[in-house]
């Protein structure tokens, strides 16, 4: 059951579905959509051109959709948008897009957030992310589903972490990081794949051992890492390594990790 508690303050033109909950003392924008099962537990302001979907819960102190922490914003109408089923803790905040990024931050479903932590402007954020207390996601990122940030870590602007990545604790990113791949040092160093993720979701042993030749191909080949990437897709039959060479294959505005 939804309900606005009478604390709550919701700017005229502001969409709350009946089945969403708003408590005490949250601050909804006239431009905010709230879908069936969203709550908003208590201290929460969501503002700008902001949507929220279905059954995404939101806790207190956390300001999201607020103008972009750049300096080049000058007020363009732009949007954030949040799937579904997203846990959204304690402080976080989470800007919306610019012009100059494409005018959306997006958020995929079924999202841990932990508290503390920052999404920044343009920012693409897929299914299944985990960012743990403090981590800070600078612009135009995109981290692909089931990627993992350990606390305290930050992810420079425009790189891209594949899928099924992890990033340790206590580290700085600064660029791409491969499908799968295990990054930890406080420097962010390339250090192997994701073996427990791959494991628990019960990657066939065939595409793991796959995984870990390309791994060595990518550390050890001759030639560029460019030329490693090319060769492993004439060389494979597993969708998993081929996922990692269309990764790196792709345009980017950073360079590599790559395997030390």
């Amino acid at each position: 059951m939804g309900g606005i508690h009478p604390s709550a303050v919701i700017e005229p033109g502001a969409q709350v579905d009946p089945a969403a909950t708003v408590g005490p003392f949250c601050v909804v924008g006239s431009d905010v959509t709230l879908a069936a099962g969203v709550e908003l537990k208590s201290h929460v302001v969501v503002t700008g051109r902001t949507s929220i979907d279905e059954n995404t819960v939101i806790f207190p102190f956390a300001v999201i959709g607020e103008i972009p922490q750049d300096l080049k914003f000058k007020g363009e109408a732009t949007q954030l948008v949040i799937g579904k089923r997203n846990r959204i803790r304690e402080h976080v905040t989470m800007n919306s897009g610019t012009e100059g990024g494409g005018g959306v931050t997006r958020i995929g479903d079924d999202g841990l957030f932990m508290a503390g932590c920052h999404v920044a402007h343009d920012a693409q954020i897929g299914d299944r992310v985990i960012l743990v207390n403090s981590v800070a996601i600078a612009g135009h990122c995109v981290l692909e589903d089931e990627v993992i940030v350990g606390g305290l870590s930050g992810v420079h602007q425009f790189v891209r972490i594949g899928r099924g990545a992890i990033i340790g604790a206590v580290t700085m990113v600064t660029n791409d990081v491969i499908p799968y791949g295990l990054v930890q040092a406080p420097r962010g160093e390339l250090d192997g794949l994701n073996l427990v993720g791959l494991k628990r979701r019960g990657v066939d042993r065939s595409d793991i051992t796959a995984l870990r030749a390309a791994f060595q191909m990518l550390a050890q080949g001759e030639g560029t890492f460019q030329n490693r990437a090319q060769r492993l897709r004439d060389e494979t039959g597993s969708e998993y390594v081929r996922e990692i060479v269309e990764f790196i294959t792709a345009d980017s505005d950073r360079h590599f990790l790559t395997p030390g």
